[in-house]
């Protein structure tokens, strides 16, 4: 039973408060620990928007040598033409490497899930191996091969904080007994999964079609299959499970965020291959909307990532009891 409680001890108390979990054991939701991850992913996705408009400029070898900048390891270069763009994202996955940093060691002192802080060094391991990529970007003068695996890094990085930033939160801390499915194949959590691999390899595609290492006609084709796959994946969750919030929302928001960036696509592809295919330099409509279509893929493929794991701990499809369209409550003890 809940009783009434001073409502500033309250908040005084909220990170010690404990929360029931199925699977972990009693674990206490940490509001600093979780709002710094929200935060991690917020700037991880900044970091995205960075390096796609140094590619969108055409800046890669604008700093030409690294890990200095024109030589220097802490002088801040003349920050003209495709340099504040290149610096810019410099700067800008220093910051985030620090917070990864601090994310990492965070995850280690206060985490009883081992998975989480496995996690937490995976996170630091691959940022480590962002960095060393971009680096080898410079020296080899923008091979098309690693610049695709930068970029694609950097995606992954984005959705492995967001899933830190998921696996804190007091929602996923809470108790929830997973629903029953039968019939049903694949299964809804073989389906999300499926969809999560396949934007992935979208995003591939895109990344080695922006660095010129393919035609764009298999990202074409890739978009297709993709958009096809989401939208089989949305109509099942929200046709068997519409009722469960955390099946619900992410399956909502993934459909709004694909066909916003079927649009950007759309306009990217006109803006830079019709209009700008002879311009000297990128027009500034060809760079927004490239760019755009960039982070918005990075969102869905985060979305796509989400709908899997929630889909994975929220639906048992290997019970024999037929399906359900709810879960039962979750219980949060005071």
């Amino acid at each position: 039973m809940l009783h009434k409680r001073n409502p500033r001890l309250a908040r005084t108390q909220c990170y010690r408060e404990p929360v029931l979990t199925s699977r972990s054991g009693r674990i206490a939701y940490n509001p600093a620990y979780h709002r710094f991850a929200v935060i991690l992913a917020c700037a991880t996705f900044l970091l995205i928007v960075a390096g796609a408009l140094v590619t969108s400029n055409d800046a890669g070898l604008s700093v030409p040598d690294w890990p200095t900048s024109f030589g220097s390891l802490y002088k801040l270069p003349p920050m003209v033409g495709g340099v504040k763009y290149e610096h810019t994202h410099r700067m800008i996955a220093e910051f985030i490497g620090l917070l990864i940093i601090v994310m990492a060691v965070w995850t280690q002192r206060v985490e009883t899930r081992k998975w989480m802080r496995v996690l937490g060094w995976t996170a630091l391991g691959a940022v480590i191996g962002q960095g060393v990529l971009g680096g080898l970007t410079v020296l080899h003068f923008l091979p098309w091969s690693i610049s695709t695996a930068h970029a694609t890094l950097g995606q992954m990085i984005f959705c492995i904080v967001v899933a830190m930033a998921l696996f804190t939160s007091r929602a996923w801390l809470q108790d929830c007994e997973p629903v029953a499915e039968t019939d049903l194949s694949p299964s809804t959590p073989v389906l999300t999964t499926i969809a999560a691999a396949c934007v992935w390899v979208q995003l591939i595609l895109g990344a080695a079609f922006r660095h010129s290492g393919i035609k764009l006609l298999p990202h074409l084709i890739g978009a297709g299959v993709v958009t096809a796959l989401l939208c089989w994946t949305v109509a099942r969750v929200l046709t068997h499970y519409g009722g469960i919030d955390h099946l619900r929302k992410p399956a909502q928001l993934l459909l709004t965020l694909l066909m916003i960036q079927l649009g950007l696509g759309f306009f990217a592809y006109f803006t830079r291959m019709v209009f700008g295919h002879s311009a000297v330099q990128p027009w500034q409509i060809m760079v927004i909307s490239t760019v755009s279509h960039v982070a918005c893929g990075a969102l869905v493929f985060a979305a796509s990532a989400v709908l899997a794991i929630q889909s994975r701990r929220m639906i048992n499809a290997h019970s024999t009891e037929p399906a359900a369209h709810t879960a039962h409550g979750k219980a949060v003890i005071a």
